[in-house]
């Protein structure tokens, strides 16, 4: 993950410096801007995601898995009376979201091989 793009990310979370998007709009209308957005509404909503399947008593599976090419791509399982959901996550964007209030201590880990 780019390094601007991560930086935008962390401040869109942090409640103690909030970044408005409406003040630095010329930030967010870049490619990296659009991808830090894309990148912060996908984590929130896996957050929410995850405390809500704390909260009906379930948790939220975390594997890892090396594919053939070598890359390394974690999965994000989340059964919830709802419904399923499945997420590919790079090593960055877990890293986000493990640091989000709650989800470190929501998540279950696994390692497993492709």
């Amino acid at each position: 993950m780019d390094p601007f793009v991560r930086r935008l990310v962390e401040r869109l979370h942090d409640p103690s410096k909030p970044l408005s998007r409406n003040r630095h709009f010329h930030t967010f209308d870049t490619p990296e801007g659009r991808m830090a957005l894309k990148v912060f509404r996908r984590l929130r909503s896996l957050q929410r995601d995850i405390l809500a399947c704390q909260a009906e008593g379930r948790r939220a599976c975390i594997s890892r898995r090396v594919n053939p090419a070598g890359e390394h791509r974690l999965e994000l399982l989340m059964e919830r009376l709802a419904g399923r959901r499945v997420s590919m996550l790079q090593a960055a964007e877990f890293e986000l979201l493990a640091n989000l209030p709650g989800v470190r201590d929501a998540l279950e880990f696994r390692d497993e091989a492709a």
